[in-house]
């Protein structure tokens, strides 16, 4: 089976620190380009960086709409596409990895390769009504990202992201 938007979703969070983190904001972004390939054997997933939407700004863990204008949020796609994650050079990010089951649950274990940087991921996934949902926290330094940061740091998102995973459960 193939997913993809809309049935499947993949939404990274990005999280403030440093002194000046109260006039900075906790970001939900969405991958709006993905496609993961599911069977018994093998996961195969591709996600274009470039695709990256923010949705809404965060604050205390729920989204926080007003704060920021849509040329804000523009603003941000382009600095994480051509700053932070460079993706005119690095253009894809992939995972291959086989679903483990044991009873009732259910964990995704593979390779991850992000800035041309390939690491060991496992996710594991909850059965909510429908749909399996898994979150991961990666550090981006482990892939070779720097975070960003500005006013000569006192500005800066957190080295650790996470990633929301939700697919169709089908069975």
């Amino acid at each position: 089976m193939t997913l993809g938007p809309p049935d499947a979703s993949v939404t990274v969070f990005t999280f403030k620190e440093g002194l000046l983190s109260k006039i900075a904001h906790d970001l939900r972004i969405a991958v709006r380009r993905f496609e993961i390939s599911w069977d018994p054997a093998a996961i195969r997933a591709s996600f274009d960086p470039s695709s990256l939407e923010v949705l809404s700004t965060m604050r205390d863990g729920r989204d926080a709409p007003g704060l920021l204008s849509g040329r804000d949020f523009r603003t941000i796609e382009d600095t994480i596409r051509n700053d932070v994650l460079e993706t005119r050079r690095f253009r894809s990010i992939a995972f291959e990895g086989k679903e483990e089951r044991n009873g009732e649950a259910r964990s995704v274990r593979g390779t991850l390769t992000l800035h041309a940087t390939a690491r060991p991921i496992r996710i594991d996934l909850q059965r909510r009504d429908t749909r399996w949902v898994g979150t991961i926290e990666l550090d981006q330094r482990e892939f070779g990202i720097t975070p960003y940061r500005a006013m000569l740091g006192t500005l800066r998102i957190q080295p650790r992201v996470r990633i929301e995973l939700s697919l169709p459960a089908l069975e």
